[in-house]
């Protein structure tokens, strides 16, 4: 739900004790402790390398993509996608990291969506890939919330007056898909073709999908 909305208590409470104190510079923990685990021998760089490319490239935001180009084809599956997602998700075996609770929010001519996570970065991984630098970061978390307009001009993605937009907060309880409208001239693709229009960005709402010609 929004984020002046989503505010359960065991939500915040659970990120409090997990993310409040976030590093300074994440990736020199993330190398310290990989190199840990790699002295003790408890994980290879081999099994580092296969997560990182199955999480970059294999699955996101493919599985994510796929979804949303199905729903733009299918109004029967699109219907199901938006009042459980979490059942579609596990039909089509997509579940996974952070894979479960996902709540789907569509983007219309009159509304636009973008997700942030204020308190760390809860992000539908097994859909979307890794979550991008960014979407870390302390400036996006925080300044989405308070000036999201600007943030998503920044991004370019110049949104018309008009049109109404909604911030999510995802939570360890909730994550959300962006649903991006589907581009005008398009009505002839397949839905692999439409999949592959579909960005990582879009599915966070922090731009639209392009028409294949504005995308050449």
């Amino acid at each position: 739900m929004p984020h002046d909305d989503h505010d359960h208590d065991h939500a915040r409470d659970l990120h409090d004790h997990l993310h409040t104190h976030l590093p300074e510079e994440p990736a020199l923990r993330v190398k310290a402790l990989e190199t840990v685990l790699l002295r003790k021998g408890l994980i290879s760089a081999q099994s580092i390398d296969a997560w990182i490319e199955a999480y970059a490239n294999q699955i996101g935001p493919r599985r994510g993509a796929e979804l949303v180009a199905r729903a733009w084809v299918d109004p029967d599956f699109k219907a199901r996608l938006m009042q459980d997602a979490d059942t579609v998700v596990r039909e089509v075996g997509y579940e996974g990291v952070e894979g479960g609770h996902i709540r789907v929010v569509e983007n219309t001519p009159a509304v636009h969506n973008v997700i942030v996570c204020t308190l760390c970065s809860c992000y539908p991984w097994s859909l979307l890939g890794i979550p991008p630098d960014w979407y870390k970061s302390a400036a996006y978390r925080s300044r989405v919330v308070r000036e999201p307009r600007a943030v998503l001009a920044e991004f370019g993605l110049v949104l018309e007056e008009d049109i109404q937009l909604r911030v999510w907060d995802a939570t360890a309880e909730l994550r959300y898909l962006v649903l991006p409208e589907r581009p005008a001239g398009t009505e002839g693709l397949s839905e692999a073709a439409l999949a592959a229009l579909v960005t990582r960005n879009a599915m966070v709402g922090t731009e639209r999908v392009a028409a294949p010609a504005m995308r050449g």
